[in-house]
């Protein structure tokens, strides 16, 4: 299988979707809070509708560009097929991860809060390890799974996973390493403790690597 090249448009969109996915993330968690009187099973559900519906937007806008990653765990995936030079794999995560930090900034700033943060949402414990592994672990079995019977369906089919997954996990499905860290600089709804994201981008990289080698054997 060939490898596909570096090109600049393929970095700046999968940093201006990063960006843009957790300027949603962010923001929309900031209004929801705002206007959920405190109810926070409220603040999650329109915190959920807008990142599925982000997502489905940010696919089908940069996924002919990049594929729409905007995941360095679905970046090591597709690098680990082989159709990812190390260069371009290693570009796509600076990218994402740049992005992502850049989206919090955004949102900090649309909502005139202050820029630094650092949050203090403690998200740790077994519970919330494994669901960020299973959340993953289906994250990527989707992309398999439906890139292999219909791959124009992939938008649709990862918002409304991510969707799902933010009611059905414990850890409100994460499953994005990029996602995680960003969401150490906000102290606000949608934020981790930095000192918790190790313990939850380790089992997002376990379980997309258990993913991966499922679906090979699922999906051959």
């Amino acid at each position: 299988m060939s490898e596909l090249p570096v090109t600049s448009q393929r970095i700046v969109a999968e940093g201006v979707g990063s960006a843009l996915l957790l300027a949603t993330v962010v923001g929309s968690g900031i209004m929801a809070e705002r206007l959920a009187g405190g109810n926070v099973a409220v603040a999650l559900l329109g915190n959920t509708i807008a990142t599925g519906a982000m997502l489905v937007c940010l696919i089908l806008m940069f996924g002919r560009i990049s594929g729409a990653h905007f995941n360095p765990v679905v970046t090591l995936f597709l690098g680990d097929r082989q159709e990812f030079s190390a260069s371009l794999t290693s570009s796509y995560i600076l990218a994402q991860l740049v992005g992502a930090l850049f989206g919090v900034l955004v949102a900090h700033a649309m909502f005139d809060v202050p820029l630094l943060q650092m949050s203090v949402h403690e998200r740790a414990g077994p519970a919330q390890w494994f669901s960020e592994f299973v959340a993953t672990f289906g994250l990527v079995l989707t992309i398999i799974g439906v890139g292999r019977s219909r791959a124009e369906a992939i938008p649709v089919a990862v918002g409304l996973y991510i969707t799902a997954a933010y009611w059905f996990t414990a850890s409100t499905s994460f499953a994005n390493p990029a996602v995680t860290l960003a969401r150490a600089l906000t102290d606000s709804f949608s934020g981790i403790r930095l000192m918790d994201a190790p313990g939850f981008i380790l089992a997002q990289l376990a379980g997309g690597f258990v993913a991966a080698r499922f679906g090979r054997f699922l999906f051959r």
